[in-house]
Formats: C-alpha cells, sequence, structure tokens
C-alpha cells in the first residue's frame, strides 16, 4: 500500500468533473447475493493482491474465450489450476448470483451450463469478491456466562464457538448478530476499498497506449487507498483508461439503484454520463477516473444514509415494518416474523411450537429462519434463496428455492443442531452444523463447508399441493437430484473474520453420510388450511431411489397390516382407549429415539383444524 498524496493535476490536462451523485431519495446499494451465497471456500481463487495476480490472469482467460468472450469449467481449470469439479462448482454459483436475465447462463439448464460458459467481467468480478470477509458478530456481552461449548472440538476459537444453537436463544441472537443495515454498509465499505482495483479490470486502455499500464491503479484519493508504483500514475489512469457502456453493466454485478420491490433500472440509465446513449448508437467511452468519482461519491452517500437510519433508530421508536426489529423483544401476541420492501422476512425465535407461512403470507422473496427450537416450520412459497441459521432440534421445510425471473439461488445452512431441513432447491450450502439430516430435492451437488460432524442426506420426502408449480416458477428440475453427491471443501472458511490455529485451513470438512433406508420416512404435510389453497401436486415429484422405494414399500405394507389387526380385534372402549394410551406412548419414544423430538408440537393444540401460527399455544415463549 503507498499512503502518498499525489501532486495535483495540471489545469491543463484535467480530467472531466465527476458528476453528482444521483436524486437523493435513490441510493446505491450491494448486491446481497453475491456477498452472501457467492462466496467459496478455494484458497485458490482468493486473491488478496488486488490486481496483481488477477490481471494476467483475466489475460489468459480472455485469450483461451476467443470472440465469444465466454470461458467454460475447462478454461477455469486450467487456467487457476484447480480441479475439474472445484471449476463447476465455480461455474454453478457464478449462475446462481448472476444479475442479468439476458445472460444466457442464467436460463441455461443444469447439463447446458458448462457448454454455454460465463462472461470473462463476470468472472473476473466474482472471483475479485472472493476477497471479501464477512462481517464479525458483535460480542456477547457476558462471555462469562457461556459454559459450554459449541461444538466442543471447534476449529473456530472466536466467537462462534463459545454458543451453542440452543445458547443462542438464551441470549437473543439478533442482539449480536450484524443487522441488515450493518451488512450493507460492511459491503459498501469493501466496494468502496476496492472500487479503483475492480475498475481497473472492467476497463480498456485508450487506443495507442501500452497495455503495460493496465496494472497501474489509483492512488489515495477520496479516502480511497490502492495499490500503486509512482506518484505519476493518478494522471495515467486518468488518461488511459475508458470503461464501455456494456463493461459499465457488468458493475451491476455487484451494486444497484433504488429499492428492493421496485423494477430494476439498468446501471448506465441511473449514469448520467450514459444515461441518454441512443440506443441504436454505441456510447462514447467514458474516462474511468470519472466513473470512479461518481460511483465512489454515490458510496459515500449511501454510507451517509445508513448511518442516518442508524442513529434515528437509536434516538426515536422503531416502527413496526423495521426489519432490524428483534423479534424476542416484542409482545407475546406478536406474530414471530419481520418484512421489509428491501429486506429479508425473518422468522425468529419460534420455540416449542409449529408454524406455517405460505407465498400470501411473505413480502419479498429472501427469507431468514434465525434461532428456533424444538419446533416444526413450514415456508410453502416459492423464493429466490433462504438462510437457516442458529437453529436446533427443529424441522424445517422449506418450500421451491431457485431463480426468480432472473435469479438461480439457494438455501444456506449454517450453525444448527439436531436439524431436519427438507427442501426442494436449486443448491445447498451447509455450513458449521452438527447432526442434521437434510432431505433434499436438489439441481446442484450440495456444497458442504466449516465444522461439521454427524451429518446425514437423504432424498426428498414431501409435497404439498402447489410444490410443482412452485418448482416450475423458479426452474428446479424433478428429473434431477444430486442429494448423495455432496462436496465438502475446506475445514475453515477463509471468508469469515474469525481467527483459526495454525494448519487448520488445510483439512477438508467431514462430508455427510446417506440415511439408512431403513430409517427413511414420508413426511406428511398437513392440510391445516383446506380449501384455501389448490395444486395439482399429489405426490413427491423425485423420483426415490430403488433402495429408498423398497424401504417405503414395506413401511406401508408393515403399517396397513397393523391397521388390519386392530381393527379386527374386538375390544372394549376402556380397553380402546388404554391402546391408543400405549400407541402415543410408544410413538413419542420412538420420536426421541430418532432425533425426532420437535414432533411433539403436534400434540400441542394444533390438533384442531385452526392454522397453526394463529393457535393460542404457539405464542414462541
Amino acid at each position: 500500500m503507498t499512503d502518498v498524496e499525489p501532486p495535483p493535476p495540471p489545469s491543463t490536462s484535467s480530467p472531466p468533473p465527476a458528476t453528482a451523485p444521483i436524486a437523493a431519495t435513490s441510493y446505491i446499494h450491494p448486491r446481497r447475493e453475491p456477498f452472501e451465497h457467492g462466496l467459496i471456500p478455494i484458497p485458490k481463487l482468493i486473491f488478496t493482491d488486488g490486481t496483481q495476480t488477477l490481471s494476467p490472469l483475466k489475460d489468459k482467460l480472455l485469450h483461451r474465450s476467443g470472440q465469444t468472450r465466454r470461458v467454460n469449467s475447462s478454461d477455469i481449470a486450467d487456467t487457476f489450476q484447480i480441479s475439474p469439479d472445484n471449476a463447476r462448482l465455480v461455474l454453478d454459483t457464478v449462475a446462481s448470483v448472476l444479475h442479468s436475465d439476458s445472460d444466457p447462463l442464467v436460463t441455461a439448464k443444469p447439463s447446458e451450463i458448462d457448454s454455454v460458459g460465463v462472461d470473462v467481467s463476470d468472472l473476473i468480478l466474482f472471483l475479485y469478491v472472493q476477497s471479501y470477509k464477512r462481517l464479525l458478530p458483535r460480542g456477547h456481552k457476558d462471555s462469562a456466562a457461556v459454559a459450554d461449548v459449541w461444538p466442543s472440538t471447534s476449529a473456530f476459537d472466536g466467537f462462534l464457538s463459545a454458543l451453542s444453537p440452543l445458547q443462542l436463544v438464551r441470549s437473543n441472537s439478533r442482539r449480536f448478530m450484524p443487522s441488515q443495515a450493518d451488512e450493507e454498509a460492511h459491503q459498501l465499505s469493501y466496494l468502496q476499498k476496492h472500487l479503483g482495483n475492480i475498475l481497473s479490470l472492467l476497463a480498456d486502455s485508450m487506443e495507442g497506449e501500452s497495455k503495460g499500464d493496465e496494472s497501474l491503479l489509483f492512488t489515495h484519493e477520496k479516502g480511497l487507498i490502492t495499490e500503486s508504483t509512482s506518484l505519476d500514475v493518478h494522471l495515467s489512469v486518468k488518461h488511459n483508461k475508458v470503461l464501455t457502456m456494456e463493461k459499465f453493466e457488468h458493475l451491476a454485478f455487484l451494486i444497484y439503484f433504488g429499492e428492493k420491490g421496485s423494477e430494476r433500472i439498468p446501471l448506465s440509465q441511473n449514469a448520467p454520463f450514459f444515461a441518454n446513449s441512443d440506443p441504436d448508437m454505441p456510447a462514447v467511452a467514458v474516462p474511468a477516473a470519472q466513473v470512479h468519482d461518481w460511483l465512489l461519491e454515490n458510496i459515500l452517500s449511501a454510507l451517509e444514509h445508513i448511518s442516518e437510519r442508524a442513529s434515528s433508530k437509536e434516538n426515536g421508536p422503531t416502527g413496526a415494518s423495521d426489519q432490524d426489529v428483534p423479534m424476542t423483544d416484542v409482545g407475546a401476541t406478536s406474530i414471530k416474523a419481520s418484512t421489509s420492501a428491501r429486506g429479508p422476512s425473518f422468522i425468529e425465535g419460534i420455540s416449542k411450537s409449529s408454524y406455517v407461512k405460505q407465498a400470501s403470507d411473505l413480502q419479498g422473496s429472501y427469507i431468514k429462519v434465525v434461532n428456533c427450537h424444538e419446533s416444526v416450520i413450514y415456508i410453502l412459497a416459492p423464493l429466490r434463496y433462504a438462510t437457516v441459521y442458529g437453529c436446533s432440534d427443529a424441522t424445517i421445510v422449506l418450500g421451491a428455492i431457485g431463480k426468480d425471473l432472473v435469479y438461480i439461488l439457494g438455501v444456506r445452512v449454517e450453525h444448527c443442531e439436531r436439524v431436519h431441513v427438507i427442501v426442494a432447491t436449486k443448491r445447498i450450502c451447509i455450513a458449521n452444523c452438527r447432526e442434521c439430516v437434510f432431505f433434499l430435492g436438489v439441481n446442484q451437488q450440495p456444497l458442504i463447508v466449516g465444522d461439521n460432524h454427524k451429518l446425514q442426506v437423504a432424498p426428498y420426502n414431501t409435497f404439498y399441493s402447489q410444490l410443482e408449480e412452485h418448482m416450475n416458477q423458479v426452474g428446479i428440475e424433478a428429473t434431477i437430484n444430486r442429494w448423495n453427491e455432496p462436496v465438502a471443501l475446506g475445514l475453515v472458511d477463509p471468508h469469515d473474520s474469525l481467527s483459526h490455529p495454525a494448519g487448520v485451513s488445510d483439512v477438508q470438512a467431514e462430508s455427510a453420510t446417506r440415511l439408512d433406508p431403513d430409517q427413511f420416512t414420508n413426511f406428511l404435510i398437513p392440510n391445516w388450511f383446506g380449501g384455501e389453497s389448490s395444486g395439482s401436486t399429489k405426490d413427491n415429484p423425485f423420483p426415490l431411489p430403488d433402495v429408498y422405494m423398497a424401504s417405503q414399500q414395506r413401511n406401508h405394507k408393515n403399517l396397513g397390516e397393523l391397521k388390519q389387526i386392530l381393527r379386527e380385534t374386538p375390544l372394549e372402549d376402556s380397553r380402546k382407549r388404554e391402546l391408543s394410551s400405549a400407541l402415543h406412548v410408544y410413538f413419542k419414544e420412538w420420536l426421541y429415539g430418532n432425533g425426532l423430538e420437535s414432533f411433539l408440537v403436534l400434540y400441542l393444540p394444533v390438533w384442531s383444524k385452526a392454522k397453526p401460527d394463529k393457535q393460542p399455544g404457539n405464542s414462541g415463549s
């Protein structure tokens, strides 16, 4: 890093002045997708030296791509010296977080992704943000009160190892989990710091200029510190680097203007230097420095706005629609969900209850299930992506998770213990979980990272009436289920901000084993809503492997024989009641013995036909 003030530019050669930020009511935002769902813990893909390594690698990719400017997994594997499986994982992940519905990779079927390939500019931006580190959780106020450590043999020696999922509920997790505003500010600060490097990778040299200057970066200017080699770099970049409108649009991979829930306007239409361009004529390239200054001003304006909002929350009452309200602080009669037009929907703090949300109950297409325990939670809706965090002894059923017009995202399950997750999704990432079972209908290989213990995977095992309709909406193919092909990466996630013991980063994560077919059962979603929801799905749309189908048929046969015996056994009413009680006792013991104690909540008032989240016994307390 060079922290030297550059000399003032001569007045005769000053660059075009930066244009003021766009209307004050429209702020720049980081796209959540690449920062939350686009990070892969592969050390060879994390470049901490800015453009020094990425710039020549970009040239190699462009050479291999020819006129198409697109590369496939073979090109990626050879260029970055990674395995073909990891290269395909890169391609799948880029496809999952791309921003443009006009890119053929977004609409490609799983079998077509490799032949379609990825645009080199999008790939370079994706690889650059692999250097991003997630925001460290706020410190626990009473660490001495934390007696036991979860997991006991965790590689983590920082914050997360100090609290088990059960302790998260006692500690009111969202008080020390970063808020959505915290994360957005952290991501904007990252972009602010690295903006010069990012633009340098996208920009072209002016005609007649030497390619030798392409690695030159911005120097200390307006609070931005990046690498430089001499004091005249500032002027060289100002005059040698330009951005075309096409290259500028690739920045939409990382940023956007406006509010979520509203129609996205092309990024170039927000930029005054491209906004009035004739669609039938190629726009004139703009000096990279002008783009840099304009974006930097907008980032600073957005950071100030976030700071002002945070101050107003601290000094005044918080609105009911505020996405950062800790739900454990509201009254016991309140539902355990909060939504925002921009932020995700939260389902939080559900305890010893069953809870249902359908598509009509949710705003937006991103949901976070946080800090739920000993409960059964049903999210029966098509979603872009979902996060399950810090839950224990629960069963969570997620509807179809995949692409919504543009996006092909998925599910992230993190820091959970003894949780059963049932989901149909494009992709799933499992991190730092213990004794969890995943019943999957998944089109891409499940990704397992971090410190995991005793994970099991099994084929998808349920349905609800609108499932196939929701799967069609988000682009999930029932004929492709890669539930039994998990990919385990590093024991340590290099994208977190925690410190780790030396050498642990080279250890591979523990993978998942297949569930014993004899323990496989169908999961029945109760029809609490009667005629309120209609759909054509009558059975599990994902075909079961033969060994699981045979086990299921044996179970059905045994159940039918048992029912027949009970029907043919003459019993007085008192004996029938005794038998019924005995069956309930043995059933509860079976639930406990198979790690399904969360289903005991079904013995609460949920037996009635009322909606589960409306029942008096389901306050979550």
